[in-house]
């Protein structure tokens, strides 16, 4: 190549890269670039770079931004403005994953740049320009939208409806790995919603429960919503966000109500037999996670025990 070349013509050579990687956000994920084209497109940036006075690392670390976020603004936020509930976060895992293709190729072919001008600069690495520019325009604009998508999909397998649970895992890890750099984390938004409509969906659950059912039923019952809760909620959250959720699970039908369950006990007049396998079910509630204080399971047990003499 050319070392004598000049600025425009220099940036011609890189649009050409540009055009190219954008049919990956287009639809066309298989899009290779040859070893000639590497090559070519990277001492294109070297030989711009390695001009002294010449100022062209800053102008192509604007390109390098500048680009990503045309891109973006011309064909990922339409294409994901124009969907709806589950539509729109099975459209936001195929974007994102043609996107971090089309940005690994052009981080490539802008290497020289995070070798030497960003870290002299102390600027912000390409992946993480990459992954800003997608989490600044899309997430800023839509993340409301994808966050109650995402529940809507939570709360209908709840009610025994059939979810894609693995592009709900893909979702969840997509809030993950945007939201790394701030605080709170959009995992960590997500995460406090779905802790919100699981309290607010167990505490309407156990007022009807402890209404219609005896505590045998009512304990059965919470036994089956933690396991079952545990299950769903272990295939598209992180561990840690499983071991929240089921301690929310069990303080709206256990904590809150143990005063009321004590007084079934009591009213119900149930026989030994009865109570041993109202303790034996509450044992069973104790599902592994770890916990520095003592449980309401243990602590109802004992009390359940005390008021039956069961020793």
């Amino acid at each position: 190549m050319n070392r004598s070349m000049q600025v425009d013509e220099g940036l011609m050579i890189i649009e050409e890269a540009i055009q190219k990687a954008k049919k990956i956000v287009e639809g066309f994920p298989e899009t290779k670039f040859t070893t000639e084209e590497y090559m070519k497109y990277y001492a294109c940036v070297y030989i711009m770079c390695d001009k002294p006075g010449a100022g062209n690392e800053a102008l192509l670390y604007e390109k390098f931004k500048n680009s990503l976020e045309d891109i973006i603004s011309s064909l990922a936020l339409p294409s994901l403005a124009a969907k709806e509930n589950e539509l729109l976060l099975r459209e936001l895992v195929q974007m994102w994953s043609n996107y971090k293709i089309m940005a690994r190729w052009l981080c490539r072919f802008f290497e020289y740049l995070d070798r030497y001008y960003i870290p002299r600069h102390c600027l912000v690495s390409l992946t993480d320009t990459s992954i800003d520019c997608f989490c600044n325009l899309v997430f800023n604009g839509l993340a409301n939208r994808i966050q109650a998508a995402a529940m809507s999909l939570i709360n209908q397998e709840r009610y025994g409806q059939l979810i894609d649970a693995k592009m709900l895992q893909d979702v969840m890890s997509i809030f993950m790995e945007i939201g790394q750099n701030r605080s709170p984390s959009y995992y960590e938004i997500i995460e406090q919603a779905v802790l919100g409509e699981t309290a607010t969906f167990y505490s309407q659950l156990s007022s009807q429960w402890l209404l219609c059912d005896s505590l045998t039923d009512y304990i059965r019952k919470v036994n089956l919503c933690i396991l079952q809760e545990k299950e769903r909620a272990g295939r598209y959250l992180h561990p840690t966000s499983v071991v929240k959720l089921i301690q929310v699970v069990r303080f709206q039908l256990l904590d809150l109500n143990a005063n009321k369950l004590l007084e079934k006990q009591k009213s119900e007049n149930c026989s030994q037999l009865d109570y041993q396998e109202i303790l034996s079910k509450c044992a069973c509630l104790n599902l592994g996670e770890d916990s520095s204080t003592s449980t309401l399971v243990e602590n109802l047990c004992s009390s359940m025990a005390q008021s039956a003499h069961i020793h």
